[in-house]
């Protein structure tokens, strides 16, 4: 009965209303950047079928090839835009579009001449996000003007359409992405955005959790410390072993909420994020897709099966990835607890609490912004061992090991974090069953002054 006591009581302390508020946070937060991701990736698809077109030339030919834009399920939307001449934004405010394509004058009668024709594009860049700037979509009706005018060109000329195809591609490149041992026929520009996202989201979510859940226990064990009521604790009828353990149960249970709730917060978001493209895309977009095959940031036929290239390349993670990658997660915060007790227990005043994060924090740190910026098995073999010796390491690297097929460095860094984690329960035993809790600080400074000073008299 007295154990349950002591585990209700540092439940109620860890597991408070404002630790709920913030994993509630954490899930709305996901939901909310993958619903924003899944839409802006659906605009830029959508976006690839329409076209703000400015027809200065205005001739029977212009005329025919904006009905033949139309005609591919193209949504063209004509502006008049002579009036503003050469002023391109106030073109673009005046349309409230983010590119237009403008046919200037003297275009049929290049073409009449044999000469090259122009096209004159301008694009409001409005952002540097990834997002922002997936597509483009004046590089897709220019595409699709290409071929429309290459086509007239061949007809003037008397060249039939396969000589005009190995005119414009002399050669095709079959792009093949291999992971793992399996290939599928798709580039590796086409999928990278997506495995990305994947990389350096969970990332972000492992770090700020090392820091939230860190801070609850070393602020409840140094608090205790300070206020004196750990030391009415220890000195109560109770086994100290019951103390502890209750204060790692409540620890572990508040480990697994957080690990549950942000693993499937994460899902949440990838469920969002990295969304099939073609359940949402309308069928304009799959056929304005096969006639804009020219060069293009990217190509819509390859955005639209990039969800199932993944699928083949083993690039997306099962439920059984899922569930390896949050014992990983719940095994870091375990680890966390167990030094953040430790941690605590050396605290004498409340400002000491904060710098005492600071050892956990570095920790969290130097493999988060490593694993952020470069690959930990691609760095040299000294610096890779010494990463991936610092334990948050392995779960900072859990999914890119997992999807390339590293399964040997999974288990092996989950083998590490578990005898990790044997070793730092140990010390927090052995300080919780000695004095040493009472009395431990790092105020080496203070005790070299009372040696130092004069005897009293």
């Amino acid at each position: 009965m007295k154990f349950f006591n002591l585990l209700r009581k540092e439940l109620k302390e860890l597991i408070n209303v404002q630790m709920l508020v913030s994993l509630a946070a954490i899930v709305a937060l996901f939901m909310l950047a993958g619903n924003v991701m899944s839409s802006s990736i659906s605009e830029a698809v959508k976006s690839e079928s329409h076209i703000t077109l400015s027809d200065r030339d205005n001739t029977d030919f212009t005329r025919s090839l904006i009905e033949k834009l139309k005609a591919d399920d193209t949504d063209v939307e004509i502006v008049d835009t002579s009036a503003e001449g050469d002023d391109y934004c106030s073109i673009l405010e005046k349309t409230d579009s983010s590119y237009i394509i403008i046919i200037p004058s003297g275009f049929t009668n290049t073409i009449d001449q044999g000469g090259k024709p122009e096209l004159i594009t301008a694009s409001e860049m409005k952002s540097a996000a990834m997002m922002e700037n997936l597509s483009d979509g004046a590089d897709s009706g220019i595409s699709q003007i290409r071929n429309i005018i290459s086509d007239e060109v061949a007809k003037r000329s008397g060249i039939t359409d396969d000589e005009l195809d190995r005119i414009d591609s002399p050669l095709e490149v079959t792009d093949n992405t291999v992971v793992s041992g399996k290939s599928a026929r798709i580039s590796k520009s086409s999928i990278i955005s997506r495995v990305m996202i994947l990389n350096e989201f969970l990332p972000i979510i492992i770090f700020v959790l090392i820091m939230m859940t860190s801070q609850a226990i070393m602020g409840a064990i140094s608090n205790e410390k300070i206020d004196k009521t750990l030391e009415t604790l220890l000195s109560a009828p109770v086994s100290r072993i019951s103390i502890l353990t209750s204060k790692m149960l409540a620890a572990t249970i508040a480990a697994i909420l957080n690990a549950v709730v942000c693993m499937v917060a994460f899902a949440a978001f990838m469920a969002k994020a990295a969304i099939d493209i073609t359940k949402d895309a309308p069928e304009a977009v799959t056929n304005a897709a096969n006639n804009a095959m020219q060069s293009s940031p990217i190509d819509i036929g390859e955005a639209l099966s990039a969800q199932g290239a993944m699928r083949e390349l083993g690039l997306t993670l099962s439920v059984t990835d899922y569930i390896l990658v949050g014992i990983e997660l719940f095994i870091t915060i375990m680890i966390c607890l167990c030094i953040s007790l430790i941690l605590g227990a050396l605290v004498t005043d409340s400002k000491q609490s904060q710098t005492m994060l600071l050892p956990l924090m570095m920790g969290a740190m130097v493999p988060y912004f490593i694993t952020l910026f470069a690959d930990v098995n691609s760095l040299p073999t000294v610096v890779r061992f010494i990463v991936y010796a610092i334990p948050f390491t392995h779960t900072f690297t859990a999914i890119p090991n997992l999807m390339f097929g590293h399964n040997g460095i999974f288990l092996i860094g989950l083998i590490y974090q578990i005898v990790c984690l044997i070793i730092c329960m140990y010390f927090a035993l052995k300080i919780f069953n000695s004095d040493k809790i009472l009395t431990m600080s790092l105020n080496f400074g203070k005790k070299r002054r009372k040696k130092g000073a004069p005897a009293e008299e």
